[in-house]
């Protein structure tokens, strides 16, 4: 007699691949394209994105991306701020140098680059 048992197993990449506090984070070159996109990908379009996106927000495009910039939701969130519903839901927070990716990002005008 054999038994087969299956489960869900969840590998958290903050977890499996810690950061090194000695290590810088590279804020220089931040774009849309080649960073925070890169980032929303993998931390929010898995719920955020397709016809029926979590919320109704979607974060798969520049143009409901900067949206959430201009309210102000975008930070509020990844920084779990008072008064917003922190994000990754039921996750971990995104990495201080993400966070600082976006900032750099909003700072210099959030563009579409």
């Amino acid at each position: 007699m054999t038994i087969f048992t299956t489960s869900c197993y969840y590998d958290n990449e903050q977890e499996l691949y810690p950061i090194d506090p000695n290590a810088s984070c590279d804020t220089l070159n931040v774009t849309y394209s080649g960073t925070i996109s890169i980032i929303l990908e993998a931390q929010c379009n898995g719920c955020h994105s397709g016809t029926i996106p979590a919320g109704g927000i979607k974060t798969d495009n520049y143009t409901d991306v900067k949206a959430l910039v201009d309210n102000g939701k975008l930070m509020g969130v990844i920084k779990h701020e008072p008064g917003y519903s922190p994000m990754p839901k039921g996750g971990q927070k995104l990495s201080d140098c993400d966070i600082s990716k976006f900032e750099v990002w909003i700072r210099n005008g959030a563009l579409n680059n």
